[in-house]
């Protein structure tokens, strides 16, 4: 089986002639994803990476980065890559530290509260501010139950059984369906 590959940033457009195209960041590591000599590879969305690029430079600009590649100093050469994705395998991924997980990762547990109850399969994961949110759809209501993921809430999450469990608190149900 291919090895998985995730996405790092996002190409939004190009920046002068000289090749350099924006990227729209989608990891917590911009300054080792994009520094000089790594690899990236070049995907359209929901295709397998189908070119293996090397950063010759990259530096943040406003809320994009600038990055450039090697062999490509032309506009004309980097124009095609609009809306294209910039990945990494799995085997490349930056380690976590202990607790926190990579929203691959979740996508698709099973959710149980601190008594039992099922809650959901965890379907998405929100990042709206402060905190991350996971969205969970199963039988608990007729909507997804939205779940902040902070230490109060987010009792345990057990990979190997493919498992979360949490402590609703109040409020986070529906009053109507409780």
């Amino acid at each position: 089986m291919a090895e998985a590959y995730f996405s790092v940033g996002l190409i939004v457009g190009t920046h002068g002639i000289r090749g350099e195209v924006k990227v729209l960041s989608k990891t917590d590591f911009p300054e080792r994803r994009f520094k000089p000599r790594s690899e990236l590879w070049l995907r359209k969305e929901g295709q397998d990476p189908h070119q293996s690029l090397v950063v010759r430079s990259a530096r943040p600009h406003k809320n994009v980065w600038l990055v450039a590649f090697e062999g490509y100093q032309d506009i004309n050469r980097v124009e095609g890559w609009r809306g294209m994705q910039l990945c990494v395998p799995e085997s490349k991924l930056m380690p976590l530290p202990e607790g926190t997980y990579y929203i691959h990762q979740l996508v698709g547990l099973d959710v149980h509260t601190d008594d039992g109850k099922y809650v959901g399969k965890l379907v998405d994961v929100l990042m709206p501010g402060a905190n991350d949110v996971y969205v969970v759809r199963g039988p608990l209501q007729k909507k997804d139950v939205l779940i902040p993921a902070i230490a109060d809430v987010v009792q345990e999450v057990n990979l190997e059984r493919g498992t979360m469990t949490v402590h609703l608190l109040p409020g986070l149900l529906d009053a109507d369906e409780v």
